[in-house]
Parts: C-alpha cells; sequence; structure tokens
C-alpha cells in the first residue's frame, strides 16, 4: 500500500517510456509505469492530450493558484485539480498550460499504458524543462496544496527506461504539421 492508501503492483521498479515521435511542434510517446507512481510534474507551456489505454491508474493534478506572475513557478500554492482513479476505457484529458492539472503525478494501480502527445515537446534550451515537485496538503484549506519544486529531480529508486518503437513507421509531412 502506498502513501495514498492506494494497492500498486509489486515487483516492478521502472517505467517503460517510448519515444514515437518528435518534431518542433509535437512529440508522441508512450510510458508504462506497471507498479510504480510517476513523481509530480509539470509541462510548462504545453498542452498535453493523454490517454490511458488499458490499465488502471489514480492520478493527482494541480493548476497554480492564479497570481501576478506569469514566469514558470518552482513553488507556490496550487489547487487540486485531479484526484482520482481512472479505468481504461476512459475518454483522453487535454491538460492546458495554465488549466486541467498541468502539474500532476500518477501511480500505476495495475499494469497500463498512457499516451501522451505534448505541444510544443519539452526543451530546455527553448524554457520548457520539466519541473519536479513536492507537494505539501494544507488540512485548513481542503482542495490546495503548497508545492515546491525537488531539489533532487526522480526518487533514487525510480528508474525510466527506454524502450525502441516497434510500430509502423510515422509518415508525417514535415510541411503540413512540423
Amino acid at each position: 500500500m502506498n502513501s495514498n492508501g492506494l494497492i500498486s503492483g509489486q515487483g516492478v521498479s521502472e517505467i517503460t517510456y517510448i519515444h514515437i515521435y518528435e518534431c518542433d511542434q509535437f512529440s508522441v510517446s508512450t510510458a508504462t509505469p506497471s507498479g510504480r507512481t510517476f513523481p509530480l510534474h509539470d509541462h510548462p507551456g504545453m498542452t498535453v492530450l493523454s490517454k490511458l489505454l488499458y490499465g488502471s491508474v489514480y492520478i493527482k493534478a494541480y493548476d497554480w493558484v492564479r497570481g501576478e506572475t506569469c514566469s514558470p513557478r518552482t513553488n507556490g500554492l496550487a489547487g487540486t485539480a485531479i484526484d482520482g482513479i481512472f479505468n481504461a476505457p476512459c475518454e483522453p484529458s487535454v491538460l492546458f498550460p495554465r488549466s486541467g492539472g498541468n502539474i500532476h503525478s500518477f501511480t500505476a494501480l495495475t499494469p497500463c499504458a498512457i499516451l501522451d502527445v505534448l505541444s510544443p515537446p519539452y526543451s530546455d534550451d527553448l524554457g520548457r524543462p520539466s519541473t519536479y515537485f513536492l507537494d505539501f496538503p494544507i488540512p485548513s484549506l481542503p482542495g490546495y496544496a503548497w508545492l515546491e519544486e525537488r531539489e533532487v529531480k526522480l526518487p533514487c529508486d525510480l528508474v525510466v527506461k527506454g524502450a525502441p518503437y516497434l510500430g509502423p513507421p510515422l509518415d508525417v509531412p514535415d510541411d503540413d504539421l512540423c
């Protein structure tokens, strides 16, 4: 049983990540977090279309409470956007740069796969790095938490392994989409 009181898969210590396609405008990937929790992270300035392909997953997601600043934040007050269990088949979700749960974590409750389309893709050079957070729920303010950037990006026991994409070749005309 994990800190959320949920039973997660046992004996699996890694998340498999398959990079399917990327151009300047978007990227497509899948993650199979069987039995693992992918830590709270963001998608700065990005829109994300996610689809749970199979299995069950617990998602906890936040959006920053709007303030005066438009610059990326590394700590502050956030409101809960999603706190629930999703079972495939279910509707896809869309995370917008400032709404929809852009800061989120997920825990695989069963073997599962999540397809993500990110637009634009992550880019450290263009100011779109992934930031990982710790959340501190505020008991006197239900539905809100204080988020702080993690000093160490990923827990030392979390392993994310890349795997090759073995599906059909993607023929995306560069002129049309990228």
